[in-house]
């Protein structure tokens, strides 16, 4: 891949995608490149709800702003802030997340970077996985960037404090 380009991140703003923003991060410094942060969102009447019967304007704006504060907020916990040595464009997008993410990452010479991992069964059995979305369907290369270490102990960890406590025979 030639110098330059850009990194295309997908932006969650939950703990367990802060890996792939680092990663995405990094690849934009050692590429020379633009990193573009994406959080797509979707109106909470689901994509259907929303072509019968689009949000008035006003809501939009407020969902909208909401994603907004969700990337920003994803830039001040994993680096305090945009960090100052890299060109970085923060950007939303009003759609399913894969289909949003290979949409944007449309260029030859651009790098799509997402996160991977467990995904709660009921979103996935509606939207599908993002990662297998945008690697079916993405125009560019794509970095699939697992969960780090820590964060699948703290997955276990949850796990095993959810779980009730044994009971003992008397």
């Amino acid at each position: 891949m030639a110098q330059g380009g850009r990194v295309v991140v997908g932006v969650s703003g939950s703990l367990r995608n802060l890996t792939a923003l680092h990663r995405g991060v990094d690849e934009g410094r050692r590429r020379g490149a633009e990193v573009l942060a994406v959080l797509a969102w979707t109106p909470p009447a689901c994509e259907l709800g929303y072509r019968r019967a689009p949000w008035p304007p006003p809501l939009l704006r407020d969902g909208e702003k909401a994603a907004a504060g969700r990337l920003e907020r994803a830039f001040l916990d994993a680096f305090g802030g945009c960090p100052p040595d890299l060109r970085v464009c923060l950007a939303t997008a009003c759609g399913e997340t894969g289909w949003a993410l290979t949409r944007l990452a449309d260029r030859p010479d651009d790098l799509l970077v997402i996160g991977t991992g467990r995904q709660r069964r009921l979103p996935r059995l509606f939207h599908g996985g993002v990662a297998r979305y945008c690697l079916a369907h993405a125009r560019c290369p794509v970095l699939a960037v697992p969960p780090s270490e820590l964060m699948r102990d703290l997955g276990r960890t949850s796990r095993l404090l959810d779980e009730p406590p044994l009971r003992h025979a008397a």
